[in-house]
């Protein structure tokens, strides 16, 4: 795996890894929310992001190969749903 490497809070990563709040906004994306509460109220308690944070960092996931890598289908499937959102504007 070729890369640059970023050395971030004393701890040295490759740019095309995923962090584990990456992969925590991933997991979270990937679930089953029966209200949007209960998402928002999620983001907050386990990422101590505000929602608007978290939609940004996750618009970032979906155009990182890392993320591709980490889990295609939830990553190509919220693809399709944001170019289907900047299709109808």
């Amino acid at each position: 795996m070729t890369g640059r490497i970023v050395i971030r809070s004393g701890r040295a990563r490759r740019v095309d890894e995923l962090t584990d709040r990456d992969r925590a906004v991933l997991a979270l994306e990937a679930r089953a929310w029966r209200t949007a509460g209960a998402k928002e109220a999620a983001i907050r308690e386990q990422l101590g992001l505000a929602p608007v944070r978290y939609y940004q960092v996750l618009n970032g996931l979906l155009d990182r190969p890392a993320a591709v890598s980490y889990d295609p289908v939830l990553v190509n499937r919220l693809r399709r749903l944001r170019e289907a959102r900047r299709a109808r504007r």
